[in-house]
């Protein structure tokens, strides 16, 4: 099955915004991630960007990829974008450290190999 090109896009952008997360977590303990703010920040605005592009992916994709826990994603970002004061910063850490490596896992063979001629 053909998929619209911006589904492809919207799962680049789950992507690399996951990947943004990962490398912003990987070498830190959850206190050095809880006292910054900007960390926070920074690790929140990326999980709502997975959020937002899961959002606009096809219904068709979604379904032909049950693989990806798109209700749970769409979830989160719904709670990081309107209940933004009941944010637990140990679920958000759980999140980064151990569903966004599954994620990106499962993320990278849905990204499309680009041809070596266009590559160029």
């Amino acid at each position: 099955m053909l998929f619209d090109e911006r589904d492809y896009a919207y799962i680049w952008d789950m992507l690399d915004a996951a990947r943004t997360v990962h490398e912003i977590v990987s070498n830190l303990e959850f206190d050095q991630y809880n006292n910054s703010k900007v960390l926070k920040l920074a690790v929140e605005r990326a999980i709502e960007i997975i959020g937002e592009s899961a959002r606009h992916v096809s219904d068709e994709f979604k379904q032909s990829h049950p693989e990806i826990p798109w209700q749970n994603i769409i979830g989160q970002r719904n709670i990081l974008a309107h209940q933004y004061g009941a944010i637990d910063q140990r679920r958000i850490w759980n999140v980064a450290k151990i569903h966004i490596p599954d994620l990106i896992s499962k993320l990278v063979p849905l990204i499309p190999q680009i041809p070596p001629e266009v590559e160029q």
